[in-house]
């Protein structure tokens, strides 16, 4: 199964200073065909207005994932931690027991984020949070850059706690991928930038693509493309 979600079809807000855009049920969008896919529960396309962002406020038993499309994200939270994530980059903050954060453009310009919300595999733990710039964007390719599973943490994925992995994809024009599929497992792709096909289905740039039960995906970059994709049970 191939499930097409196009932009134009995404939950949207705009507060004026933040324009939402949600790929599954989030505060004042609600969905009942939407609630999420397998463990993933949020996916949201945000553009923050230069100097607003995400006061004070707090999370528990999430995994919190954002990856920086343009601009930068800055960071400040209860644990001490501080930090920027800039384009290209994501950042991860494992909420476990309990964590306060704030989020800022902090940027003379627009920033734009992907944000991630993956559930744990069980409540509890330290919180913690890291940040890492995206290697795969160095040329055509694929990895895996964050993940619950021990043998891509070793390879340089961040560590998140729940069964599933977070990709990236830098495909050049006309270059193409496979990806494994998996009939007990939940994929969905959005790309940054780039329309691409996958098993001939033609997609385009921020589109949401909910797949389950495929054998084998072949993707296909008609523009240069840069893919983020979600896996999980």
């Amino acid at each position: 199964m191939i499930d097409l979600r196009p932009f134009a079809s995404l939950g949207h807000a705009d507060h004026g200073w933040l324009d939402a855009r949600h790929h599954f049920s989030f505060a004042g969008y609600h969905d009942p065909q939407r609630m999420g896919w397998g463990r993933l529960r949020v996916w949201n396309d945000d553009s923050i207005a230069a100097g607003a962002g995400f006061p004070p406020h707090g999370h528990r038993d999430m995994e919190i994932i954002t990856y920086a499309r343009a601009g930068a994200i800055s960071h400040r939270d209860s644990l001490g931690n501080e930090g920027r994530t800039d384009a290209g980059s994501i950042q991860v903050m494992s909420a476990g027991t309990g964590i306060q954060h704030s989020e800022f453009n902090r940027e003379a310009e627009e920033t734009r984020i992907f944000q991630i919300w993956i559930e744990p595999d069980a409540p509890g733990g330290d919180p913690f949070w890291a940040t890492r710039t995206l290697s795969v964007h160095d040329g055509d390719g694929q990895a895996i850059v964050a993940s619950g599973y021990d043998e891509d943490i070793d390879a340089g994925a961040l560590p998140i706690r729940a069964a599933a992995r977070v990709g990236a994809i830098n495909l050049s024009a006309g270059a193409s991928t496979t990806l494994p599929g998996a009939a007990d497992r939940y994929l969905y792709l959005v790309a940054d930038r780039g329309r691409y096909s996958v098993n001939g289905h033609d997609i385009a740039a921020r589109d949401g693509v909910a797949i389950r039960g495929e054998e084998r995906l072949t993707v296909r970059a008609d523009e240069d493309l840069v893919l983020l994709s979600v896996d999980t049970l």
